[in-house]
């Protein structure tokens, strides 16, 4: 588990010589592949395995992991926005999935939302938010499924501890 700090991209080498979350792992002694993605303007909670069965049964859309993210947005937010991204909005076409939408703190120019979304598209959170006419201007994934990010700081990483294992074990076979 890994706290994502902004600035840096989802892959382990980069082509264009951008800073990559595998510069923040370079002492682990086996090599570990990213399961899912944060942009490079987001930060937060990105797990990391060398178990490509275990990453898929996460990433598996039929698995509706929950991801929860905290997200500030500009300018302000109306109950009809509000409203739209807990009930769904289309992005790419497609309808979202139903999120759970939680104004945790409301400041003139800005909203702090507690938002959770149990599939994983693209961007799916910067693209609600845009289709509701909302500008994020800061996002952090705090939770997936079971596992919290807690306390670890931007850069850090830790490993999963055995009951995370099997809470985040249990919650894909709950849903599959």
């Amino acid at each position: 588990m890994l706290h994502k700090p902004r600035g840096y991209v989802t892959t382990m080498k980069d082509e264009l010589d951008r800073k990559n979350v595998s510069e923040l792992l370079s002492d682990l002694p086996e090599r570990v592949y990213p399961v899912g993605r944060l942009d490079r303007n987001s930060e937060g909670l990105l797990l990391f395995t060398n178990d490509g069965a275990f990453a898929n049964d996460i990433m598996h859309p039929s698995r509706h992991i929950s991801k929860t993210y905290r997200v500030t947005v500009r300018p302000d937010i109306s109950d009809e926005q509000l409203v739209s991204l807990s009930g769904g909005v289309m992005i790419d076409g497609k309808k979202t999935l139903p999120a759970n939408v939680i104004v945790l703190d409301k400041r003139p120019g800005r909203v702090v939302l507690q938002i959770t979304i149990h599939e994983g598209r693209n961007r799916q959170i910067r693209k609600m938010c845009e289709a509701v006419g909302l500008e994020v201007a800061r996002l952090k994934r705090t939770s997936i499924g079971p596992l919290k990010l807690g306390m670890l700081k931007p850069g850090e990483y830790r490993e999963l501890k055995p009951d995370e294992l099997r809470a985040i074990r249990n919650a894909m076979t709950k849903k599959g």
